[in-house]
């Protein structure tokens, strides 16, 4: 395949591979049919539905890749990662899980590599990561495609791949994103690697951008929790204040304890629970209503986090609040004065 061809198969959209031709899809039963969107049993139903059409996606997207190419054996020692990471860490239980379905049926689906860009006799996976690593530990050749592939295809074909699967998640989709924009690619470029429009981008980047990055490292990926939580976050740590007190909190044992969503959670939680213990904090700091005998004024005292207003009311409110500004400088002079005389005390 050429490489015009090639690039211009990365960049169609995956309708097909999405939504299958009657002809690949197996009808369900009428049973089936009439629980679908009832109650736990239609939301289950749907999960497994929407998983099953991502691995199709994934296989449908994977041949269209590797479709008329050689397959051949590598020595996985020749074959390095990625130039651009799509994952954070690994899931060692779905890692040990296709170790085994390896070691017994053997590599069913190739890995797509290149030549390595700097590095003569060496290949770089464009997809198949963890195929690779299978292949290292049971000490067996790798089976791959090999493809002369730009950068930039590299990555639209790597992002696709990656995103057409079910175990990938918002934030190692966001830091993917991130990543390839810091080496230099156009918004529509990602575009094209994630499958996603524009706003879906720059949302993605703007998360990225907003907790910081040891933050996120900390946390993990979040593989069972959506992109809400972490914009929730995102906008807690433009706070500098809250962004430090989220550092403290991954430093905690309770914190290292947990799993990846547990983690998300109990940042996030912790986060919004000081707003909401300021708040409390602020109405509960409210002093009561002062005024004279004749209840000519009412002065309220309204602490907050940042400031301190008064309120007054009734008939005599303005000309006393009048009074106030115009004697402000004595006020203070007062208030001066009697810090003093309690720090001598």
């Amino acid at each position: 395949m050429s490489r015009k061809n090639l690039l211009a198969s990365l960049t169609e959209r995956k309708l097909t591979a999405v939504n299958p031709s009657s002809t690949d899809t197996v009808s369900p039963t009428s049973a089936l049919e009439r629980n679908r969107n009832r109650g736990a049993f239609g939301a289950i139903t749907r999960s497994i539905d929407e998983l099953a059409e991502k691995a199709e996606a994934a296989k449908a997207m994977e041949a269209r890749l590797l479709e008329g190419a050689s397959i051949i054996e590598l020595d996985p020692e020749l074959v390095e990662a990625s130039f651009v990471a799509d994952r954070m860490g690994d899931d060692e239980a779905a890692f040990n899980e296709l170790l085994e379905a390896i070691r017994e049926q053997g590599q069913d689906s190739p890995i797509l590599v290149r030549p390595h860009p700097g590095a003569e006799g060496r290949y770089m996976i464009v997809f198949g990561h963890r195929r690779h690593r299978v292949a290292r530990a049971l000490g067996r050749k790798v089976r791959a495609v090999v493809k002369d592939l730009a950068d930039q295809e590299h990555v639209i074909a790597q992002g696709q791949e990656n995103s057409a699967r079910a175990d990938l998640s918002f934030i190692e989709k966001a830091v993917f994103a991130s990543s390839l924009e810091r080496n230099g690619y156009d918004r529509d470029v990602i575009m094209q690697a994630l499958a996603v429009d524009k706003s879906v981008v720059s949302k993605m980047i703007s998360v990225t951008s907003d907790i910081p990055a040891g933050i996120i490292e900390a946390v993990g990926p979040a593989r069972n929790s959506g992109r809400d939580r972490w914009y929730r976050l995102a906008i807690k740590c433009r706070d500098n204040v809250s962004a430090a007190k989220a550092a403290e909190v991954t430093s905690s044992a309770e914190f290292r304890n947990a799993d990846s969503d547990e983690r998300l959670s109990l940042l996030t939680s912790r986060l919004e629970g000081d707003r909401t213990r300021k708040k409390a904090v602020a109405r509960n700091t409210v002093a009561k209503p002062w005024a004279p005998r004749d209840k000519s004024v009412s002065v309220t005292a309204r602490p907050s986090a940042k400031g301190f207003s008064l309120d007054l009311t009734e008939k005599e409110a303005r000309p006393f609040g009048q009074w106030i500004s115009s004697n402000l400088d004595s006020l203070y002079e007062a208030f001066r004065k009697s810090e003093k005389t309690e720090q001598e005390n």
